[in-house]
């Protein structure tokens, strides 16, 4: 559960970006994603992989996400679990489990990938963010955390023409997770419900 809550908090948010140029460099696509995406929904890949080269976990699903602050991560394979930020909390529901995690969104936001997507545009604060050059036909951005018990190493964002198409997440334990978009649309019309959770009656609520 702690890898997908990192990746999607994370995650929730990375797509669709706004690139005036095919061969704008990842810095350049961050920031027009940053000025003139305001909302995007997509499908997602996701594979957990050790120091050692050892894949731990392989899940997909659906996400969705709204600035600021609004996301909507869905897993659907191998296991259902929902987490969901409603601009004051998130939400963290595993469905086999019936449990419930709830925690405060400023804190669980921080210096985590979903700053760079769902959060402000006030990236500079809390990154370092250096153009990574070509690869593999994308075009990337390195964003260093500042804060040095920051939970991630690196993130790397890979971006073709106008949309990302990958996220990947080095932890402070020397994991990588990969995160591969597609079917992503950018400023789609997303109803309020979305964003908002209800516990299911019998729920084991955690948390605050």
């Amino acid at each position: 559960m702690r890898h997908r809550l990192r990746a999607a908090i994370a995650v929730a948010t990375v797509l669709a970006l706004a690139v005036p140029a095919a061969r704008a460099s990842g810095l350049d696509q961050l920031h027009a994603f940053l000025d003139r995406t305001k909302s995007a929904q997509g499908d997602f890949t996701q594979t957990v992989v050790r120091r050692d080269g050892h894949v731990t976990q392989r899940s997909s699903g659906t996400f969705a996400f709204q600035r600021p602050g609004r996301f909507r991560w869905a897993y659907d394979k191998p296991f259902e679990q929902l987490i969901v930020g409603d601009g004051e909390r998130i939400w963290i529901y595993d469905h086999d489990l019936d449990q419930v995690i709830v925690r405060k969104l400023d804190a669980a936001l921080g210096e985590t990938p979903a700053a760079l997507l769902a959060g402000d545009n006030a990236l500079e604060q809390n990154f370092t963010l250096v153009a990574a050059g070509e690869d593999g036909g994308l075009e990337f951005v390195n964003a260093i955390p500042k804060a040095p018990d920051s939970q991630f190493k690196s993130i790397r964002l890979g971006f073709a023409g106008d949309l990302p198409l990958r996220m990947v997440l080095i932890d402070a334990f020397g994991q990588t997770t990969t995160l591969n978009f597609s079917a992503v649309k950018r400023n789609p019309s997303l109803a309020a419900s979305m964003f908002h959770f209800t516990p299911p009656a019998g729920a084991d609520v955690v948390g605050e």
